[in-house]
């Protein structure tokens, strides 16, 4: 991808939902914010912006980028332009790979394969334990220390369940403030479990997925992480108990964070009844109930973020029968949209708020805030202009066959959403523009 500066004004912006303005974007930094159709031009790109929506390039905190071993659902290349694709400038990339992201040499890999494609950022999780069998600690100093300098650890799609090897991980992340990022899924609780365990689930047949199997294992991680110090995060937490956890853990002062995935604020468990395999999910869908526990949640601050859990699938694992069907559904290019319909047209968040749950919390929690490459930074001069421009009064209608990532297996496929990434940029350098990624100046058909 072409590393050439372009000037780029981007006319009549308006940053996080206010006033409309001019943004100057110039040697990868934002140098100008000015009043709506006074900026200078000369030599510059216009982006027309009437009515766009400017926010800080997104941050994912949970994507599945596949590589390497699994290239027939995703590559690095396929999945950062499927980010970029939805507003985002940087994602956190999962380690259940093959081989697993448990060494150094793993970790360094998969960064530098984001860096040669260019279109997000790529911040490589490590695995907690050796090939996610929750049996030894991996080598989390030395990712730590490699190239990818790693601060998040998740054996995420497996639990660490051992509460010994879960306080060992949590005291060894310590020493360089890194974070344990948990899959809560106590594993003797979900045996055999194919959708969440209720009223559903009795009625078509399928084996339960009891909530407490989720709220059990972070109820224990909290009292694990006051007891040593340390920081965890709860991935996908799904559940109305797994809020209140989380809410008593904060008000205890706990260091907790928690991230809520777009399903699961907007999907319930009542489309299991079609036995369609693009539903299954881990954890997965819930009741209605929990679903606005989640929405209120994320609205009072106690889940501190939207993480996509972006799952590709190849066709022959997911068009199956349900049982032998793979977990998980892709999510970053609809990310945005179904928060701005659950979270901001509801009134229940601004774009500012949305800014902070996408951007500044996923970035200051992966600890990628600072530094010459610092993703979820404010829209303001002098910081790096990793940038998203959306139309929020466009609507799409999902059509998984025309998505950029390699996997077909969104869940909103024929659905209407708001909502539409037109630009995104990359310290200045435009990876999206018109709503079509770019390389070179060019766009990608």
């Amino acid at each position: 991808m072409s590393l050439e500066s372009t000037t780029y004004v981007l006319r009549g912006a308006r940053p996080l939902g206010g006033d409309a303005a001019d943004v100057v974007l110039r040697d990868g930094v934002i140098a100008e914010i000015t009043a709506a159709g006074t900026a200078d031009t000369t030599g510059a790109e216009v982006v027309d912006a009437a009515g766009q929506v400017l926010l800080p390039g997104l941050v994912d905190l949970h994507t599945h980028l596949r590589e390497p071993g699994r290239e027939d659902a995703e590559t690095v290349a396929s999945g950062t332009r499927a980010a970029a694709a939805g507003g985002f400038t940087a994602v956190h990339a999962m380690a259940n790979t093959s081989p697993v992201a448990d060494t150094a040499g793993v970790v360094e890999q998969v960064y530098r394969l984001g860096q040669e494609a260019g279109w997000a950022d790529v911040h490589p999780v490590g695995a907690v334990t050796v090939g996610l069998d929750g049996e030894r600690l991996a080598e989390l100093g030395a990712m730590a220390d490699s190239a990818a300098h790693v601060r998040v650890f998740s054996d995420d799609g497996r639990c660490v369940a051992d509460p010994v090897l879960m306080r060992r991980a949590l005291e060894y992340v310590k020493a360089f403030d890194g974070v344990v990022a948990q899959h809560a899924q106590e594993p003797r609780l979900t045996e055999g479990a194919q959708m969440n365990e209720g009223i559903v689930s009795a009625e078509i047949g399928l084996t339960g997925w009891p909530a407490v199997a989720e709220e059990a294992i972070i109820a224990r991680d909290v009292l694990l992480a006051e007891h040593v110090g340390s920081r965890l995060h709860v991935c996908h937490l799904s559940t109305a108990g797994s809020v209140e956890i989380v809410r008593w853990a904060k008000s205890r002062g706990i260091d907790v964070t928690a991230e809520v995935t777009p399903h699961h604020l907007i999907l319930t468990d009542d489309l299991a009844r079609s036995y369609d395999p693009t539903f299954k999910v881990n954890p997965p869908l819930r009741t209605a109930a929990d679903v606005e526990a989640v929405r209120e949640g994320l609205a009072d601050g106690t889940i501190d973020i939207v993480a996509t859990d972006h799952a590709p699938h190849s066709r022959e694992d997911k068009d199956c029968e349900w049982g032998a069907a793979a977990f998980g559904m892709t999510g970053l290019e609809t990310a945005l949209s179904v928060v701005q319909e659950t979270m901001v047209d509801t009134g229940r968040l601004t774009w500012s708020d949305v800014a902070r749950v996408l951007s500044a919390a996923p970035a200051r929690i992966g600890r990628v805030d600072t530094g010459p490459a610092a993703q979820g930074r404010p829209v303001a001069v002098g910081e790096p202009a990793n940038l998203t421009l959306v139309d929020p009064a466009a609507r799409r209608t999902v059509d998984g066959g025309t998505q950029v990532t390699a996997s077909g297996n969104t869940p909103f496929r024929g659905r209407e959403l708001p909502g539409q990434v037109r630009a995104t940029f990359l310290r200045g350098r435009a990876t999206v523009l018109d709503g079509t990624p770019v390389v070179a100046g060019e766009a990608v058909r």
